[in-house]
């Protein structure tokens, strides 16, 4: 008789366990992969995308704030300068303050027995003044240039060739020019399209003194407006603006070239516009210097353009023109 072995419980419950354990993986995995892999690559893309495009904003905004930054800094230099035009101004007020002041407590002690005595100079510096005067309208020239004028008004060519070559030589002859006049009632510096150095004195005139002077000339070296090349503009914008019938006035051309078409139709614009309505005589006068740099590029032509225009313009005005052997 044989005996049969019964089936081991133990191990049915082990394999039933196992299997139980690799279900309950598949089904974590089932529920934990709810995306597929195309679909997670496709949203890194888009948020490099985006990345990329932020970056790109943000160097857009950086050289916005650094073209600001620039605009700023100009802005702030030139307020210091009229800042400093200002306490000028006002130093000079004080002074005259101080001297009216003198002068009155001066007359006021010379009413009594110095009275005739003087009466008597002030009618001899009448006198000497009336002498003096038809003196200097023969002799009131420097260098073929008259120098009577009380105001001064600077014409300059800020184009690209002046500002690169010649400025060095152009601010020279502009300092040149006001060492032979120690002291005006006003200046003004334009550019040829009629534009404003100082623009808080725009429509004014600047008042003259040694310290002021400094400051132009410190402005100026830096100054470099759009130009056309053609005087034209700033010439009608200066007298339309400054001129007074009780004023000697000036104005000084400086350039290197003329663009305009027409030559004609220059002189007669300026012919027309300052010429008094009784006498008919010119209400300015107007000087201007020619810097050869054309000449020197090979585009002569366009030096003799400026220098005929300006010879005429000159001579038709009461002025001068002097063209230089040298732009440097």
């Amino acid at each position: 008789m044989i005996r049969r072995r019964s089936a081991d419980d133990t191990n049915i419950s082990f394999l039933d366990v196992i299997c139980c354990g690799f279900g309950a993986i598949v089904l974590l995995l089932v529920i934990v992969q709810t995306h597929s892999p195309e679909v997670i690559e496709e949203a890194d893309t888009n948020e490099r995308e985006s990345i990329r495009a932020l970056q790109e904003q943000l160097f857009a905004l950086r050289g916005e704030i650094n073209i600001l930054n620039r605009d700023l800094n100009a802005k702030h230099e030139q307020l210091g300068i009229e800042d400093e035009l200002v306490a000028i101004l006002k130093d000079e007020l004080e002074v005259s303050e101080m001297r009216l002041k003198a002068l009155d407590q001066e007359n006021t002690a010379a009413a009594g027995p110095r009275g005739e005595l003087q009466a008597a100079l002030q009618s001899l510096t009448e006198e000497m003044r009336r002498l003096y005067s038809n003196y200097q309208n023969d002799t009131n020239y420097i260098g073929g240039i008259p120098v009577d004028s009380e105001y001064i008004i600077f014409v300059i060519d800020t184009s690209g060739s002046m500002f690169t070559y010649s400025w060095p030589r152009m601010i020279d002859e502009l300092i040149s020019i006001l060492d032979i006049y120690p002291r005006v009632e006003g200046l003004q510096i334009m550019n040829d399209m009629g534009q404003y150095m100082f623009t808080s004195f725009r429509g004014q005139w600047i008042p003259d003194s040694p310290d002021r002077r400094d400051i132009i000339i410190s402005q100026l070296r830096n100054w470099h407006p759009f130009s056309n090349s053609s005087p034209v503009e700033g010439i009608q914008a200066a007298i339309r603006t400054f001129y007074e019938s009780d004023q000697k006035m000036s104005i000084y051309v400086l350039g290197d070239d003329y663009t305009g078409r027409s030559l004609e139709a220059v002189l007669d614009t300026v012919y027309n516009l300052n010429r008094q309505a009784n006498s008919g005589e010119p209400m300015v006068r107007i000087h201007a210097i020619g810097f050869p740099l054309m000449i020197a590029v090979g585009e002569a032509d366009a030096a003799a353009r400026f220098a005929a225009l300006m010879r005429e313009l000159a001579q038709q005005n009461m002025g001068s023109f002097v063209g230089l052997n040298d732009y440097r």
